[in-house]
């Protein structure tokens, strides 16, 4: 295999951990690999003037936009603590636009995901964040399908992460692809990280999407399915524990967290379901019961939709060997 070059695209006040976390995974990855298959890893941007990232330390790029041509494997564009409030240079996104002739592999990481929104590369694309960005992306480009609780997303030659620390999971990933998966977790361990968090392993709880005032009617219905996960609940039942009708329901409750009551009750289930994985040896059947889904088939089909993994899969990942 020949020599992969894999370009960072970095702009003023980019998240250092964004461009040094995937830099660290492939240079990493060339202990372990032949020097002819070796990555090599250059940062891009407008400029070569040093560009001063959100943690104060300065960043020099090593090709401008104008010299960066299109003899890249892999483009990675960094991301910043927040969006883009509005759409970034014109010099940015034109570069970034051309990423599918550019790259066979190009993506983001973290709030990385507007800068290719702006270049119109997300369309009817699975895509991910970081999750508390999620819920702007997916307004912003609405035509994009965001995947607010995964770690990364791979669609074709477009591959995204979640924050920060997930570029490290990114990189991983196409390390393992590339040159398997005891090479990525050679990288891993040299790194003192998890072991490669699959695509599958889901960034936050349930609980993140809470509304800010606890007692109001929808954080109600949040404690009321956490407590009683393995339940049946319809809109109906909610709607008497909120005392308001399921029409209404339904309203507050996406204005107060931005997704509907069935998704809620969903993703609480998984989210029940991954804690009992890692931590206990209980049969699936009983994991699933306990979870509300009925069946350990119905499980696995969930799992695999919203995780990418089956529940067998995700308990041989993740499992924990203390559990509680």
């Amino acid at each position: 295999m020949p020599v992969q070059v894999v370009a960072i695209v970095v702009y003023e006040g980019v998240q250092a951990l964004d461009v040094a976390g995937p830099m660290d995974v492939f240079s990493e990855a060339n202990a372990f690999i032949d020097v002819a298959d070796r990555y090599e890893t250059v940062l891009v941007a407008a400029h070569r003037n040093p560009l001063r990232a959100s943690n104060g330390i300065q960043i020099v790029a090593d090709l401008t936009f104008e010299e960066g041509g299109d003899d890249f494997d892999i483009v990675l564009v960094a991301g910043a603590p927040t969006p883009p409030k509005a759409e970034p240079e014109p010099c940015l996104v034109q570069w970034v636009k051309d990423l599918p002739r550019r790259s066979s592999v190009y993506g983001s990481i973290c709030t990385g995901a507007f800068i290719l929104g702006y270049a119109g590369l997300l369309d009817d694309r699975r895509i991910t964040t970081h999750w508390q960005d999620a819920q702007a992306l997916a307004a912003r480009f609405p035509n994009a399908k965001v995947e607010p609780d995964l770690i990364y997303v791979r669609d074709g030659q477009l591959i995204t992460a979640a924050g920060v620390t997930a570029g490290i999971d990114l990189g991983l990933a196409l390390v393992g692809q590339r040159h398997g998966a005891d090479t990525a977790l050679a990288v891993a361990k040299r790194l003192v990280v998890v072991a490669q968090r699959q695509g599958g392993q889901s960034q936050f709880s349930p609980f993140l999407t809470a509304p800010a005032d606890p007692e109001s009617p929808v954080a109600r219905i949040q404690d009321h399915v956490m407590g009683n996960i393995g339940s049946r609940h319809t809109l109906a039942s909610l709607g008497a524990v909120a005392g308001m009708s399921p029409r209404n329901l339904i309203r507050h409750f996406v204005v107060a967290t931005g997704i509907s009551p069935h998704e809620f009750i969903e993703r609480a289930r998984v989210d029940a379901a991954r804690r009992m994985l890692e931590g206990s040896d209980r049969p699936l059947k009983a994991v699933a019961f306990d979870c509300g889904f009925g069946s350990a088939d119905r499980m696995r089909i969930v799992f695999s939709t919203r995780l990418g993994v089956t529940p067998v899969q995700y308990r041989s990942s993740f499992r924990r060997s203390d559990p509680e």
